[in-house]
Protein backbone atom coordinates (compact mmCIF):
# COMPACT_ATOMS: atom_id res chain seq x y z
CA UNK A 1 0.00 0.00 0.00
CA UNK A 2 1.22 3.29 -0.68
CA UNK A 3 -0.95 5.03 2.00
CA UNK A 4 -0.99 2.77 5.44
CA UNK A 5 -3.46 3.99 8.87
CA UNK A 6 -2.33 1.26 11.12
CA UNK A 7 -4.10 1.02 14.26
CA UNK A 8 -3.77 4.49 14.30
CA UNK A 9 -5.17 6.47 17.59
CA UNK A 10 -5.27 10.70 18.03
CA UNK A 11 -5.67 11.59 21.42
CA UNK A 12 -5.71 15.28 22.45
CA UNK A 13 -4.35 16.59 25.44
CA UNK A 14 -6.95 16.79 28.49
CA UNK A 15 -9.06 13.92 26.87
CA UNK A 16 -10.47 10.44 28.42
CA UNK A 17 -10.47 9.24 25.31
CA UNK A 18 -9.14 9.08 21.44
CA UNK A 19 -10.93 11.38 19.07
CA UNK A 20 -9.89 8.67 16.44
CA UNK A 21 -9.26 5.59 17.48
CA UNK A 22 -8.48 2.17 16.08
CA UNK A 23 -8.37 3.17 12.27
CA UNK A 24 -6.77 0.73 9.63
CA UNK A 25 -7.35 1.39 5.94
CA UNK A 26 -4.79 1.63 3.20
CA UNK A 27 -4.83 3.31 -0.52
CA UNK A 28 -2.80 1.89 -3.52
CA UNK A 29 -0.63 4.26 -5.90
CA UNK A 30 -2.80 6.08 -8.05
CA UNK A 31 -5.93 5.22 -5.85
CA UNK A 32 -8.65 8.11 -4.56
CA UNK A 33 -10.04 7.55 -0.89
CA UNK A 34 -13.03 9.64 0.45
CA UNK A 35 -13.84 9.95 4.23
CA UNK A 36 -17.08 10.63 4.93
CA UNK A 37 -19.14 11.20 7.83
CA UNK A 38 -21.46 13.55 10.26
CA UNK A 39 -20.13 15.88 11.60
CA UNK A 40 -17.46 15.67 14.53
CA UNK A 41 -16.85 12.07 13.83
CA UNK A 42 -12.73 12.91 13.00
CA UNK A 43 -12.66 12.89 9.75
CA UNK A 44 -10.69 16.24 9.12
CA UNK A 45 -8.82 15.05 12.58
CA UNK A 46 -7.33 11.92 10.65
CA UNK A 47 -6.54 13.63 7.21
CA UNK A 48 -4.56 16.35 9.57
CA UNK A 49 -2.90 13.76 11.38
CA UNK A 50 -2.07 12.50 7.47
CA UNK A 51 -0.54 15.33 6.84
CA UNK A 52 1.53 15.74 9.82
CA UNK A 53 -0.46 18.59 11.41
CA UNK A 54 -1.76 16.48 14.23
CA UNK A 55 0.83 14.22 16.65
CA UNK A 56 -0.49 10.30 16.93
CA UNK A 57 -1.30 8.51 20.44
CA UNK A 58 -1.50 5.13 19.13
CA UNK A 59 -0.41 3.34 15.91
CA UNK A 60 1.26 4.33 12.21
CA UNK A 61 0.92 6.33 9.04
CA UNK A 62 2.89 4.72 6.53
CA UNK A 63 3.96 7.14 3.54
CA UNK A 64 5.58 5.26 0.13
CA UNK A 65 7.32 2.88 2.86
CA UNK A 66 8.16 4.93 5.42
CA UNK A 67 6.90 5.81 9.39
CA UNK A 68 6.08 9.33 8.73
CA UNK A 69 3.52 9.18 12.05
CA UNK A 70 3.78 6.93 15.06
CA UNK A 71 3.84 7.91 18.93
CA UNK A 72 6.74 10.52 19.80
CA UNK A 73 8.00 10.89 16.28
CA UNK A 74 6.01 13.07 13.73
CA UNK A 75 7.94 13.93 10.47
CA UNK A 76 7.59 18.07 9.67
CA UNK A 77 4.48 18.61 6.93
CA UNK A 78 6.72 19.94 4.44
CA UNK A 79 9.03 16.85 4.93
CA UNK A 80 6.06 14.64 3.68
CA UNK A 81 5.78 15.55 0.00
CA UNK A 82 1.98 16.12 0.43
CA UNK A 83 -0.44 18.55 -1.14
CA UNK A 84 -3.39 20.06 0.51
CA UNK A 85 -6.67 21.75 -1.21
CA UNK A 86 -8.91 23.65 1.98
CA UNK A 87 -12.37 24.30 1.86
CA UNK A 88 -11.59 28.07 1.10
CA UNK A 89 -9.26 27.20 -1.61
CA UNK A 90 -6.72 29.53 0.23
CA UNK A 91 -5.43 31.73 -2.95
CA UNK A 92 -3.32 34.59 -2.50
CA UNK A 93 -5.82 37.30 -3.56
CA UNK A 94 -2.62 39.68 -5.13
CA UNK A 95 -1.28 37.22 -7.13
CA UNK A 96 -2.34 36.17 -10.54
CA UNK A 97 -3.40 32.85 -11.54
CA UNK A 98 -0.05 31.71 -12.46
CA UNK A 99 1.91 32.84 -9.30
CA UNK A 100 -0.50 31.10 -7.19
CA UNK A 101 -0.15 27.99 -8.61
CA UNK A 102 3.94 28.46 -9.17
CA UNK A 103 3.96 29.74 -5.89
CA UNK A 104 5.32 26.12 -4.45
CA UNK A 105 7.78 25.68 -7.01
CA UNK A 106 10.57 28.82 -6.81
CA UNK A 107 13.13 26.40 -6.27
CA UNK A 108 12.52 25.91 -9.89
CA UNK A 109 14.24 27.83 -12.98
CA UNK A 110 11.67 30.23 -14.52
CA UNK A 111 11.77 28.41 -17.72
CA UNK A 112 11.08 25.07 -15.90
CA UNK A 113 8.21 26.52 -14.03
CA UNK A 114 6.58 28.10 -16.35
CA UNK A 115 6.50 24.88 -18.75
CA UNK A 116 4.75 23.18 -15.13
CA UNK A 117 2.38 26.05 -14.45
CA UNK A 118 1.27 25.72 -18.03
CA UNK A 119 1.15 21.90 -17.65
CA UNK A 120 -1.41 21.87 -14.95
CA UNK A 121 -3.40 24.44 -15.49
CA UNK A 122 -4.13 22.62 -19.06
CA UNK A 123 -4.45 19.46 -16.87
CA UNK A 124 -7.51 21.15 -14.86
CA UNK A 125 -8.81 23.01 -18.05
CA UNK A 126 -7.68 26.81 -17.05
CA UNK A 127 -5.30 27.55 -20.00
CA UNK A 128 -5.23 31.13 -20.94
CA UNK A 129 -5.92 32.00 -17.47
CA UNK A 130 -2.46 32.62 -16.70
CA UNK A 131 -2.97 36.24 -15.99
CA UNK A 132 -6.16 36.21 -14.11
CA UNK A 133 -6.93 37.12 -10.47
CA UNK A 134 -8.94 34.97 -8.34
CA UNK A 135 -11.62 37.53 -7.71
CA UNK A 136 -12.07 37.29 -11.41
CA UNK A 137 -12.58 33.72 -10.92
CA UNK A 138 -16.34 31.63 -10.48
CA UNK A 139 -15.93 29.26 -7.19
CA UNK A 140 -15.45 26.20 -9.28
CA UNK A 141 -12.82 28.16 -11.39
CA UNK A 142 -10.95 29.30 -8.03
CA UNK A 143 -11.14 25.46 -6.98
CA UNK A 144 -9.28 23.93 -9.68
CA UNK A 145 -7.02 26.78 -9.65
CA UNK A 146 -6.35 25.71 -6.31
CA UNK A 147 -6.08 21.91 -7.19
CA UNK A 148 -3.52 22.67 -9.72
CA UNK A 149 -1.07 24.43 -6.97
CA UNK A 150 -1.02 21.37 -4.85
CA UNK A 151 -0.30 19.27 -8.26
CA UNK A 152 2.39 21.64 -9.52
CA UNK A 153 5.10 20.12 -7.08
CA UNK A 154 3.99 16.40 -7.84
CA UNK A 155 3.32 15.56 -4.43
CA UNK A 156 3.38 11.56 -3.57
CA UNK A 157 -0.08 12.72 -1.97
CA UNK A 158 -3.19 15.12 -2.38
CA UNK A 159 -5.17 15.86 0.77
CA UNK A 160 -8.52 17.56 -0.03
CA UNK A 161 -10.89 18.83 2.90
CA UNK A 162 -14.30 19.46 2.04
CA UNK A 163 -12.65 20.73 -0.93
CA UNK A 164 -16.57 21.27 -2.73
CA UNK A 165 -18.68 22.87 0.33
CA UNK A 166 -18.34 26.23 -0.63
CA UNK A 167 -19.84 25.79 -4.15
CA UNK A 168 -23.42 25.33 -5.24
CA UNK A 169 -25.35 22.32 -4.90
CA UNK A 170 -25.29 21.80 -8.64
CA UNK A 171 -21.76 22.14 -9.44
CA UNK A 172 -20.47 19.99 -6.20
CA UNK A 173 -21.17 16.56 -7.97
CA UNK A 174 -19.77 17.88 -11.82
CA UNK A 175 -17.20 19.46 -10.12
CA UNK A 176 -16.14 16.39 -8.10
CA UNK A 177 -16.50 14.10 -11.25
CA UNK A 178 -14.22 16.69 -13.29
CA UNK A 179 -12.12 16.88 -10.05
CA UNK A 180 -11.55 13.38 -10.05
CA UNK A 181 -11.06 12.98 -13.99
CA UNK A 182 -8.15 15.40 -13.58
CA UNK A 183 -6.62 13.33 -10.58
CA UNK A 184 -6.38 10.05 -12.81
CA UNK A 185 -5.08 11.88 -15.40
CA UNK A 186 -2.17 13.35 -13.03
CA UNK A 187 -2.42 9.64 -11.17
CA UNK A 188 -2.57 11.24 -7.84
CA UNK A 189 -2.90 9.59 -5.19
CA UNK A 190 -5.50 11.64 -3.20
CA UNK A 191 -7.48 11.36 0.34
CA UNK A 192 -10.73 13.51 0.62
CA UNK A 193 -13.06 14.45 3.23
CA UNK A 194 -16.54 15.11 2.56
CA UNK A 195 -19.66 15.13 4.40
CA UNK A 196 -21.50 15.01 1.29
CA UNK A 197 -22.46 11.28 -0.26
CA UNK A 198 -22.76 11.92 -4.03
CA UNK A 199 -19.39 13.61 -3.56
CA UNK A 200 -17.99 10.75 -2.37
CA UNK A 201 -19.61 8.17 -4.99
CA UNK A 202 -18.87 10.47 -7.55
CA UNK A 203 -15.13 10.45 -6.44
CA UNK A 204 -13.72 7.86 -4.57
CA UNK A 205 -12.54 4.39 -5.72
CA UNK A 206 -12.87 3.66 -2.14
CA UNK A 207 -15.22 5.09 1.00
CA UNK A 208 -14.81 5.12 4.26
CA UNK A 209 -17.55 6.06 6.69
CA UNK A 210 -16.65 7.25 10.24
CA UNK A 211 -18.87 7.39 13.28
CA UNK A 212 -17.41 8.48 16.77
CA UNK A 213 -13.67 8.06 15.90
CA UNK A 214 -14.15 4.99 14.36
CA UNK A 215 -13.78 3.77 10.86
CA UNK A 216 -17.42 1.81 10.04
CA UNK A 217 -16.54 0.09 6.89
CA UNK A 218 -13.97 1.10 4.05
CA UNK A 219 -14.84 -0.16 0.83
CA UNK A 220 -16.25 0.77 -2.69
CA UNK A 221 -19.66 2.45 -3.23
CA UNK A 222 -21.59 -0.50 -4.32
CA UNK A 223 -20.82 -2.79 -1.02
CA UNK A 224 -21.24 0.29 1.03
CA UNK A 225 -24.47 0.57 -0.35
CA UNK A 226 -25.57 -2.93 -0.97
CA UNK A 227 -23.26 -4.61 1.82
CA UNK A 228 -22.99 -2.93 4.66
CA UNK A 229 -21.13 -3.63 7.82
CA UNK A 230 -22.79 -2.50 10.13
CA UNK A 231 -26.18 -0.58 10.86
CA UNK A 232 -24.80 2.56 11.14
CA UNK A 233 -23.18 2.54 7.89
CA UNK A 234 -26.65 1.26 6.44
CA UNK A 235 -28.37 3.49 8.26
CA UNK A 236 -26.09 7.34 6.86
CA UNK A 237 -26.23 5.50 3.55
CA UNK A 238 -28.79 6.18 0.80
CA UNK A 239 -32.78 5.85 2.39
CA UNK A 240 -34.01 3.31 4.37
CA UNK A 241 -35.45 2.01 6.98
CA UNK A 242 -34.89 -1.31 9.25
CA UNK A 243 -38.37 -3.72 9.07
CA UNK A 244 -38.42 -6.57 11.57
CA UNK A 245 -38.83 -9.62 9.81
CA UNK A 246 -38.65 -13.76 10.54
CA UNK A 247 -35.95 -15.74 8.42
CA UNK A 248 -37.31 -19.40 7.53
CA UNK A 249 -35.36 -22.45 6.12
CA UNK A 250 -37.55 -24.17 3.42
CA UNK A 251 -36.31 -27.10 1.28
CA UNK A 252 -32.93 -25.47 -0.15
CA UNK A 253 -34.00 -21.51 0.32
CA UNK A 254 -34.47 -18.92 2.82
CA UNK A 255 -37.59 -17.00 3.10
CA UNK A 256 -38.11 -13.74 4.79
CA UNK A 257 -41.24 -12.61 6.01
CA UNK A 258 -41.51 -9.18 6.09
CA UNK A 259 -44.45 -6.42 6.39
CA UNK A 260 -44.41 -5.60 3.38
CA UNK A 261 -44.48 -9.36 2.21
CA UNK A 262 -42.33 -12.57 1.97
CA UNK A 263 -39.49 -12.91 0.32
CA UNK A 264 -38.05 -15.90 -1.37
CA UNK A 265 -35.27 -16.45 -3.88
CA UNK A 266 -33.12 -13.54 -2.51
CA UNK A 267 -29.72 -13.85 -2.58
CA UNK A 268 -26.67 -13.37 0.38
CA UNK A 269 -29.27 -13.63 3.04
CA UNK A 270 -28.03 -15.12 6.34
CA UNK A 271 -29.42 -18.41 7.28
CA UNK A 272 -32.52 -18.26 10.18
CA UNK A 273 -29.82 -20.06 12.74
CA UNK A 274 -28.28 -17.15 12.34
CA UNK A 275 -30.54 -15.10 15.00
CA UNK A 276 -32.48 -16.28 17.78
CA UNK A 277 -35.59 -17.75 16.30
CA UNK A 278 -34.55 -16.29 12.83
CA UNK A 279 -35.72 -13.02 14.35
CA UNK A 280 -33.50 -10.23 12.44
CA UNK A 281 -34.34 -6.81 11.52
CA UNK A 282 -34.15 -6.61 7.47
CA UNK A 283 -33.35 -3.03 5.49
CA UNK A 284 -35.19 -2.23 3.26
CA UNK A 285 -33.88 0.48 0.91
CA UNK A 286 -36.10 3.52 -1.10
CA UNK A 287 -35.54 1.58 -4.22
CA UNK A 288 -36.56 -1.63 -2.92
CA UNK A 289 -40.27 -0.50 -2.50
CA UNK A 290 -42.57 -0.57 -5.38
CA UNK A 291 -45.63 1.19 -6.16
CA UNK A 292 -47.93 -1.04 -7.12
CA UNK A 293 -51.86 -0.43 -6.73
CA UNK A 294 -52.42 -4.43 -7.68
CA UNK A 295 -50.38 -5.41 -4.40
CA UNK A 296 -52.09 -6.30 -1.51
CA UNK A 297 -49.98 -4.54 0.85
CA UNK A 298 -50.96 -0.75 1.48
CA UNK A 299 -49.59 1.88 2.99
CA UNK A 300 -50.42 5.41 3.92
CA UNK A 301 -48.27 8.63 2.26
CA UNK A 302 -47.33 10.40 5.02
CA UNK A 303 -44.50 12.25 3.64
CA UNK A 304 -43.12 13.25 0.43
CA UNK A 305 -40.23 14.76 -1.26
CA UNK A 306 -40.00 16.01 -5.36
CA UNK A 307 -36.69 15.29 -6.56
CA UNK A 308 -37.26 15.98 -10.15
CA UNK A 309 -37.53 12.93 -12.10
CA UNK A 310 -38.88 10.95 -8.72
CA UNK A 311 -40.72 11.37 -5.45
CA UNK A 312 -39.32 10.05 -2.25
CA UNK A 313 -42.08 9.09 -0.46
CA UNK A 314 -42.37 8.03 3.14
CA UNK A 315 -45.08 5.29 4.50
CA UNK A 316 -46.97 3.82 7.47
CA UNK A 317 -48.38 0.73 7.37
CA UNK A 318 -51.76 -0.34 9.11
CA UNK A 319 -49.06 -1.21 11.62
CA UNK A 320 -47.39 1.80 12.30
CA UNK A 321 -44.48 0.37 10.56
CA UNK A 322 -42.61 3.08 8.61
CA UNK A 323 -41.24 2.67 4.73
CA UNK A 324 -39.56 4.67 1.76
CA UNK A 325 -40.49 4.46 -1.44
CA UNK A 326 -38.79 6.43 -4.58
CA UNK A 327 -42.00 6.48 -7.36
CA UNK A 328 -41.87 8.54 -10.73
CA UNK A 329 -43.09 11.82 -10.07
CA UNK A 330 -45.92 11.14 -12.75
CA UNK A 331 -47.29 9.48 -9.91
CA UNK A 332 -48.38 12.44 -7.80
CA UNK A 333 -50.43 11.07 -4.81
CA UNK A 334 -51.38 12.92 -1.87
CA UNK A 335 -50.72 13.43 1.31
CA UNK A 336 -52.60 10.82 3.43
CA UNK A 337 -53.43 8.69 0.28
CA UNK A 338 -52.90 5.37 0.58
CA UNK A 339 -51.16 2.97 -2.31
CA UNK A 340 -50.27 -0.42 -2.81
CA UNK A 341 -46.34 -1.50 -2.52
CA UNK A 342 -44.40 -4.73 -3.16
CA UNK A 343 -41.22 -5.25 -2.17
CA UNK A 344 -38.45 -6.19 -4.76
CA UNK A 345 -35.21 -7.09 -3.62
CA UNK A 346 -32.42 -9.24 -5.12
CA UNK A 347 -30.59 -9.38 -2.04
CA UNK A 348 -31.11 -9.11 1.70
CA UNK A 349 -29.53 -7.07 4.16
CA UNK A 350 -30.21 -8.21 7.76
CA UNK A 351 -28.65 -7.05 11.30
CA UNK A 352 -29.71 -8.46 14.92
CA UNK A 353 -32.97 -7.36 16.14
CA UNK A 354 -32.99 -3.80 17.70
CA UNK A 355 -34.74 -3.01 20.67
CA UNK A 356 -35.83 0.47 18.94
CA UNK A 357 -36.69 0.44 15.10
CA UNK A 358 -34.87 2.76 13.21
CA UNK A 359 -36.60 6.03 11.77
CA UNK A 360 -36.47 7.28 8.07
CA UNK A 361 -34.17 10.18 7.68
CA UNK A 362 -35.98 12.69 5.80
Amino acid sequence: MFLSLNHLDIQYPGRNAPTVQGIQLGLSKGQIGVLIGPSGCGKTTLLRAVAGLEPVSGGQVVLSGRVVSEPGHTEPAEQRRIGMVFQDYALFPHLDVARNVGFGLNHLPRAERQRRVSEVLDLVGLKGSEKSFPHELSGGQQQRVALARALAPQPDLLLLDEPFSNLDVDLRERLAHEVRNILKAANATALLVTHDQLEAFAIGDVIGVMHQGQLQQWDDAYSLYHRPSTRFVAEFIGHGVFAPATLQEVGTHVVVHTPVGDLSDVAECALPNAFEGGQCDVLLRADDIVHDDDAPVKAEIIRKAFRGSEFLYTLRLATGQLLMAHVPSHHDHKLGEWIGIRAEVDHVVTFQRASVEATPRP
